[in-house]
């Protein structure tokens, strides 16, 4: 006698295996989501330890910069001939602000870099222009053309090329008219190492410019950190800038004639 199979054991005959493909399915999902978790957490902890280690290093150059100026400050108090009041103060601003610049690194993100960077370019640039007036004799240096495309008020939502490319098109204006003034200023003795010091901020803050110019919003810790880096360095340079020309290079006596007979 033949026995015919009842309908719902052959449904469900074929719902088990189907089932289990689909559990299997969803493991396999569940496990490759989680190894990709895991594996951008493990990359973003590593990125986080270089940045720590980048911090930790230029802590210790800023250490170094800041020792090798307080024993200009303890050695000469009240500077050298080769350093004017005005590159005195300069560079004692530089070495609290190159501290400042390196503890911001601390709490700098993807989310905030670019405000912070824009920030101290312009700080720099101001002090820069400040300084140019000053030496130069002009009362004010030719207006730079701003580009106002931006609508007011969505520049901070504008994509980063554009807000990057603008930037860097009004810093490079603001050199070309730094650079024009200075032309026609000379200088000698300490005069002439002070305005050796805003010489070199402007090609600091031009390459900055260059490295910016090519720089991706992927690339802002490497933009961040080599702007700090650089500003360590030309600080480091500004210290030892103090003593050039020291006092003793002043004309020395003519030394005392041998009266010797011969």
């Amino acid at each position: 006698m033949a026995y015919r199979r009842a309908p719902w054991i052959v449904a469900l005959a074929l719902a088990i295996p189907a089932a289990t493909a689909c559990t299997r399915e969803a493991a396999q999902d569940s496990a490759a989501t989680t190894t990709d978790v895991t594996a951008k957490t493990d990359r973003a902890a590593d990125l986080q330890r270089e940045r720590d280690r980048d911090i930790a290093q230029l802590t210790e150059r800023v250490a170094e910069v800041e020792r090798k100026y307080e024993r200009q400050v303890v050695d000469r108090p009240r500077g050298t001939a080769g350093a004017t009041a005005g590159l005195r103060e300069e560079v004692q601003e530089d070495v609290k602000n190159v501290r400042r610049a390196v503890d911001d690194l601390k709490t700098t993100t993807t989310d905030n870099w670019w405000e912070r960077h824009e920030q101290a370019m312009h700080r720099t640039a101001d002090d820069i222009e400040a300084d140019v007036r000053r030496m130069s004799g002009a009362r004010a240096l030719p207006e730079v053309h701003k580009d106002t495309t931006a609508p007011v008020g969505e520049a901070s939502s504008a994509p980063f090329t554009s807000r990057r490319d603008r930037f860097v098109k009004e810093l490079r204006a603001r050199i070309e008219s730094w650079d024009d003034a200075l032309k026609k200023v000379s200088a000698r003795g300490a005069r002439e190492t002070e305005l050796d010091d805003v010489h070199a901020r402007i090609r600091k803050l031009d390459d900055d410019l260059d490295r910016l110019d090519k720089a991706s919003a992927d690339d802002w810790w490497d933009v961040t950190n080599a702007r700090v880096s650089d500003y360590i360095d030309r600080v480091e340079k500004s210290v030892a800038r103090l003593d050039d020309n020291p006092a003793d290079t002043a004309p020395k006596a003519a030394a005392p004639r041998d009266n010797t007979p011969r």
